[in-house]
């Protein structure tokens, strides 16, 4: 039987997940069906339906994690095990790449242009069908390797029932949780660092508009200054909330079945399962496409709910 903390915590992620499903969901929608629409698509749609795409598998991951923990038969087979966690670690580091190179993008559009500047501009648009494909490949090299880690000591289910004997799961510790958690950090470093970078040029470019702009504040309010603003909340959020999944991951990793402090591993599981959720919902906000899209199915919903409710009254 699970603690009722960790079955609290359980249902809090189960919530974080329908919702990032739905997110996810909907974000890749809604920039296929423009896709289709307009028979075109710019590199920050393409980046979207990717990021997308990536967040809803590892949603689903988490889902079947969620369900390995009542159900433990499910992932007793080694070969199930080792699938589930280059999976998990796959869609993971890729969505992570994703989001990164997205402000990326955004960043190059919007701060000072130079003549350097407008020819990247002009590089990242045409490269980003093939910076996707790199992104995969690298996120599969940083994953892949799971297959050969010993299961029975990775994803290992924190509640303390362990699938595999408990004597493998002392005397491999050292190795396969090291080599989970190198190839943990490996694949989240660069992108986290480029991240970084790009707040930090944002910010400069920023405060560079603002200093110079600052002769004009009382005639009127520049819109590129709400549009920096607007970005670096955007991607301070985003380190944030992966900041805060990093270190609730890897306690999670550190976790084995002599952990008696279920506590940490319930809040461990509630953080870990937030980022992909909230951030989602942050790039609905943000994203004037994506939130126009939002209200009409708001509206939608609402005439179509007004409408099943007059029906049943009459």
């Amino acid at each position: 039987m699970l603690p009722t903390v960790l079955i609290i915590s359980i249902r809090f992620v189960a919530i974080e997940v329908v919702v990032g499903v739905i997110g996810n969901g909907f974000i890749t929608a809604v920039n296929i069906i423009n896709c289709i629409k307009s028979k075109k698509i710019s590199s920050a749609d393409m980046i979207l339906i990717f990021l997308g795409t990536s967040r809803f598998t590892l949603q689903v991951t988490i889902l079947m994690h969620i369900h390995s923990l009542y159900f433990a038969d499910v992932f007793k087979l080694a070969s199930v095990y080792k699938a589930f966690g280059a999976v998990w670690m796959f869609v993971n580091h890729a969505s992570l790449w994703f989001s990164t190179w997205l402000y990326v993008l955004y960043c190059v559009k919007i701060i000072n242009v130079t003549q350097w500047l407008l020819q990247m501009k002009l590089r990242v648009a045409e490269m980003v069908p093939w910076l996707l494909l790199a992104l995969l490949l690298i996120s599969s090299v940083t994953s892949l390797p799971l297959l050969w880690i010993t299961p029975s000591t990775y994803l290992y289910s924190s509640t303390g029932n362990c699938r595999e004997n408990s004597t493998a799961q002392i005397t491999d510790w050292d190795s396969s949780h090291l080599y989970l958690i190198l190839l943990y950090i490996v694949g989240c470093f660069f992108p986290l660092v480029l991240s970084m970078v790009t707040s930090s040029l944002l910010i400069t470019s920023l405060w560079k508009h603002t200093k110079k702009m600052k002769c004009y504040a009382d005639t009127f309010r520049d819109p590129l200054v709400n549009v920096h603003l607007t970005v670096i909340k955007s991607i301070i959020s985003f380190l944030v909330l992966y900041l805060s999944s990093f270190v609730a991951q890897i306690l999670l990793i550190l976790s084995t079945s002599q952990s008696k402090d279920v506590v940490k591993v319930s809040v461990s599981i509630v953080v870990a399962g937030a980022y992909p959720s909230i951030h989602t919902i942050i790039l609905i906000i943000v994203n004037s496409k994506l939130k126009l899209a939002f209200r009409m199915l708001c509206q939608h919903l609402r005439c179509h709910l007004e409408n099943t409710m007059l029906f049943i009254i009459l």
